[in-house]
Parts: structure tokens; sequence; C-alpha cells
């Protein structure tokens, strides 16, 4: 999962400075000088916050304490150890105590929660009055893979799609919400709704390569009893060392889509 995020930020990251640059613009007058990145994950929006905004100083919050390790070690070869620092916690078990802060940043993350309504009180009343929260939420999972791959099985990548989503839904029951509506009935105004289509082309970094083998492996590994036999050797095409492995295609993309709020105490 964390080379996975990692890929993610390396290959999506003109995305991510969109952005932050549209958090900058709104956030002129008063620029954040403390940060909570909720959910952090390896350290992505942390980081990219901390560029932004250069007075700033970030508290990454996750549940996982070998992602903060993991975010540790990144910070430390970024030179920003002495602006960031970490908090493991279970949200879905309490509030940890968080001094106040001027800027929330919840990537992927509020669609994990068991409750989000209240873990979004709970941010309401750590944001100082007229600061922010930035909620970026997947509308769909990355897709690398043309129709046709050339040795049959067309619409392997969306077969595999819809099996992960019928099972995501069943244990990730918010994903999809109205965002919007959970924000306003927390209490923060929403100043904004942007939806970001992401659509990279040939020629691709080699990291997008990586980027998509690490997707579609993971996809790969909960797709045994699903699909036919067929369709799980062709992914397994993809993924081994032969002829058809994914790093030696030249017809790959990254096409995916992110809706980011913007909400203001």
């Amino acid at each position: 999962m964390a080379e996975m995020l990692d890929l993610d930020a390396e290959v999506l990251g003109a995305h991510l400075s969109d952005v932050t640059a549209w958090v900058r613009e709104l956030t002129a007058d008063r620029p954040p000088r403390r940060i909570l990145d909720l959910g952090s994950g390896t350290g992505t929006g942390s980081f990219a916050l901390l560029e932004r905004f250069e007075e700033a100083e970030t508290i990454a919050l996750d549940l996982s304490e070998d992602m903060l390790r993991h975010l540790e070690g990144k910070a430390g070869e970024r030179g920003l150890a002495g602006r960031i620092r970490t908090v493991q916690a279970d949200l879905d078990a309490g509030w940890p105590a968080i001094e106040p802060v001027d800027l929330v940043w919840a990537a992927q993350s509020l669609h994990h929660l068991a409750d989000p309504d209240r873990v979004l009180a709970d941010v309401f009343a750590t944001l100082r009055p007229g600061g922010l929260l930035v909620a970026v939420e997947l509308d769909s999972f990355p897709r690398f893979l043309p129709d046709d791959l050339g040795f049959g099985r067309p619409g392997l990548e969306e077969r595999g799609h819809a099996v992960m989503s019928e099972r995501r839904a069943a244990h990730l029951p918010h994903i999809g919400s109205d965002w919007g509506q959970r924000l306003a009935k927390s209490g923060l105004t929403v100043e904004g709704e942007r939806v970001f289509t992401i659509d990279l082309r040939s020629p691709l970094p080699p990291s997008a390569g990586r980027y998509a083998q690490v997707t579609l492996r993971r996809m790969r590994s909960g797709l045994e009893d699903a699909l036919s036999a067929d369709d799980l050797a062709a992914f397994d095409a993809l993924l081994d060392d032969g002829p058809r492995n994914i790093l030696r295609r030249d017809d790959l993309s990254v096409r995916t889509t992110r809706t980011v709020w913007v909400a203001r105490r």
C-alpha cells in the first residue's frame, strides 16, 4: 500500500499541485500556520502543503504506525523533520487531543471512517474560526489499460473494477457520499467544489507503469474467486515477467477523477 500511495503521488503530482494552488488562493489573506493531515498515509498531502505554505507545520495523523514511520523517513530525507510531527490514532475509537489548526486536509480518508459525521464535528471543533477543511474523494479508481489488450479478454479491467466496487460497497459504505451535504451538516460552510479529471497519455514516465503494475496486482489479489479462469490468466500475463508484462506496453494511460470540497468554519 505504501508503494502504491507513493507512486500515486509521483504520477498525479500535477493534479495535487493544482489542488494546493487553489487552497493557497482561498487562504491568501491568512495562510495556514498549523495543518492537520487527516489520514496522512505516506505523507503526500503533508509534503505538498508544506511546499506550498513555507511557514506552516503539519500534524500527520494516521491509523497505521508503519505508514507514519515511512512518512517520518521521507520527511527526514526532504529536510522537513522539524516541520512535521506524527500522531497515531484510530478515529473510529475517538478524537485525539490535537491543538487548534488552521487547515484540515482529508484526502481519500473520510470514506474509510465508520462515522464520518462524528469525525467532521470533531474537525469543526478543532478548526480555528475561519479555518478550512479540504476534502478530496475518489469518483473512480484509476484505469490504465486499453479495452483491447491485443491477446483477447476485452473489457478485462472494467470487469475487475466491477467486482472490486461491489466488495468495497459492503465494507466502505460511505464511498460516493454527498460530502458537500455532510460538511454543511457539521456546521462548515462549503465555499467550493471542483472535479479534477485526470487523463494522462503516452509518453508516460516509468513511474506510471509501476503505478499500474502495483495497482493491478493489488486488484488481482482480490479477484481469485470472482473472475473466470481466462480473465485471471490475462491478469497474470500482464503482471508476470513474460512478454505481455504491463511494463512492456506502450499503450498505457492513467485515467481517474477526484472531487475536492473546500469548507470554512
